[in-house]
């Protein structure tokens, strides 16, 4: 693995835009300047047998991720999570009935030299998503066209909606996304899964969640035709569903009214899932050791809100590298996870996003930063595999 330059595309600017990347405020670079979010000026090269080798590792840990979902919810292990009483239940049935799941992206520390180590898994809401599958590619088809990328997410997305379209009420799927997101990532997000679905046969209407009805009389949700909403796919998290007001009836329509992602991914998206993976496979190589509400055994550590997002409310306690971060995150508790700082490529730190579509590995997209958080600074740089 290693970081590489190469020359911008003339026009770059205006070809990302064709492709959708509409959004994304200049990221930090070093000494204090800025550089584009998308930033095609350097790339990572991995070999093939990286590759082979982090695929592997992602599809394991996804297996174990799950495998911690079925013990939580054997053992009603929820407190743990700062989950509230009343939504117990719903887990457990949402993922006893196996409601369908779409995709995910685990955040991994890899430099080359060893097995990746889970940092998180962004489960419920990942985004990030239309870098990795359409303009990194088309990005490397231009530049590289010999070269090869780990990158099958845009195949696996379409062949994932009709896998699971039986599995859900009906065909008519309805694609929601926050007004209240100022950047417009989360719509873009929307769109591009909105198109996936559509490319695999399902009708699809989008619409602002802010925009969902619900029928009190009928009692079911409505969008702005007052038709029925049967399927909502949603980048809106579990955790701020179900502190709406419209949260126990998104809960208690189950699974007449199907949500995307599903309940039970509440588990999945909260670290308190990095402490119940550790209890579970102690010392395993893709792990890092982590902790609930103490470090634990732990002298150096990141401090993390359970339901902590981009960067925010961060603190890593290890000499030399002291580090804490704003934000309105921690109330609901924090785990501890051992402090293995990103590697260092020419000053910056790559985070590699290892892309889940279904249950199988799909693909990786690459955020760099020149801190030790991956924060809403990161700038997002493609990557290739040489023709061998």
């Amino acid at each position: 693995m290693r970081r590489d330059s190469s020359k911008p595309r003339k026009d770059w600017q205006r070809i990302v835009e064709e492709q959708g990347l509409v959004f994304g405020a200049p990221a930090a670079g070093l000494n204090g300047q800025q550089r584009p979010y998308w930033d095609e000026s350097v790339h990572y090269v991995l070999e093939m047998d990286e590759v082979l080798s982090v695929e592997a590792d992602v599809e394991l840990l996804h297996s174990m991720c799950l495998e911690a979902v079925d013990n939580v919810v054997l053992t009603e292990r929820y407190k743990d999570f700062g989950i509230a009483e009343w939504i117990w239940p719903a887990i457990a049935e949402s993922w006893r009935r196996q409601d369908p799941h779409v995709y995910g992206r685990f955040d991994l520390r890899y430099d080359g030299s060893g097995p990746a180590k889970m940092l998180e898994y962004n489960a419920d809401t990942p985004t990030s998503l239309l870098e990795a599958s359409v303009v990194q590619w088309y990005w490397k088809t231009e530049v590289f066209p010999d070269d090869d990328q780990w990158n099958s997410i845009h195949e696996k997305l379409v062949d994932r909606w009709r896998e699971i379209g039986a599995k859900l009420p009906s065909k008519d799927l309805h694609f929601t996304w926050s007004t209240a997101d100022p950047s417009g990532e989360d719509h873009v997000t929307v769109a591009y899964l909105q198109e996936t679905a559509a490319e695999a046969g399902m009708n699809t209407i989008g619409l602002a969640i802010e925009d969902i009805g619900w029928d009190p009389v009928l009692k079911r949700f409505v969008d702005l035709e007052e038709a029925p909403m049967n399927t909502v796919v949603k980048l809106y998290p579990w955790e701020w569903v179900v502190d709406e007001e419209f949260g126990r009836y998104a809960v208690d329509t189950l699974p007449s009214t199907m949500w995307v992602e599903p309940l039970w991914k509440m588990l999945l998206s909260n670290k308190a899932l990095l402490a119940v993976l550790w209890e579970m496979y102690p010392g395993h190589p893709n792990l890092l050791p982590a902790y609930l509400d103490e470090p634990g055994m732990l002298t150096e550590y990141v401090r993390k809100p359970r339901l902590g997002r981009e960067g925010a409310n961060i603190q890593i306690v290890a000499p030399g590298y002291e580090t804490q971060t704003g934000g309105v995150y921690g109330e609901e508790g924090f785990v501890y996870q051992l402090f293995d700082p990103l590697p260092e490529f020419d000053g910056y730190r790559p985070a590699l996003g290892a892309w889940v579509v279904g249950d199988a590995s799909a693909g990786l997209g690459i955020r760099e930063t020149t801190g030790l958080v991956t924060d809403d600074g990161a700038a997002f740089v493609p990557h290739r595999i040489p023709e061998s």
